[in-house]
């Protein structure tokens, strides 16, 4: 699998405004003085690590799993940042609130509605599987670990949601089994992380 300069920019780019954004949101930091003062101090460093950590490998490991299979498929595919919704999350993060869609991976090439299903599937299954291997850290590094739990959680779910251009949607249209399958228990374990 081959990476362009400018994909390896836009991931880079992209990981680390969403670590940036993350940070800002759990942060609280409401005025500029205090922003100044955060981001001057080892407590910005720290959550910014967490956030890159948690939440930028959470999103970039979701888009590569569609890039690989894609490109298992025969695709040529290309995860592209969105500028200008990350300006939007690292906006959102300052001012106390979380829109992140940092880009998306584009493919070229024929496909079945099976392979566009399982191309769709491999983000938010990566998050159920990144989840379950944060779980442990909970133990070692609680913030990283319940952070990473739950960025994961929330992403599978948001993910095979059936609207738009969501990953939800392409699976439905391909297996509503499969996508009840995977649906039922992301939105089962979010919604036990968030509301327990």
């Amino acid at each position: 699998m081959k990476f362009s300069t400018d994909e390896i920019r836009d991931l880079v780019v992209a990981w680390l405004a969403l670590g940036a954004a993350f940070a800002f949101f759990f942060a609280r930091v409401r005025s500029p003085a205090g922003l100044m003062e955060f981001v001057a101090s080892m407590a910005f460093l720290r959550a910014l690590g967490v956030s890159l950590v948690t939440v930028g490998v959470a999103f970039l490991l979701h888009e590569l799993a569609h890039k690989v299979v894609a490109v298992h498929y025969g695709q040529y595919a290309r995860f592209k940042a969105d500028y200008g919704m990350l300006a939007l999350a690292v906006g959102g993060g300052l001012a106390g609130f979380i829109f992140a869609a940092p880009g998306a991976v584009h493919h070229v090439g024929r496909l079945t509605e099976r392979q566009r299903g399982l191309i769709a599937l491999a983000g938010p299954v990566t998050n159920l599987a990144l989840a379950v291997l944060f779980a442990p850290l909970v133990f070692v590094f609680p913030l990283i670990g319940s952070r990473g739990v739950a960025i994961n959680l929330l992403l599978a779910a948001f993910n095979m949601l059936p609207i738009g251009p969501l990953d939800g949607n392409t699976v439905r249209q391909w297996s509503t089994p499969v996508y009840l399958i995977v649906l039922i228990p992301s939105v089962a374990l979010a919604a036990s992380v968030f509301f327990l």
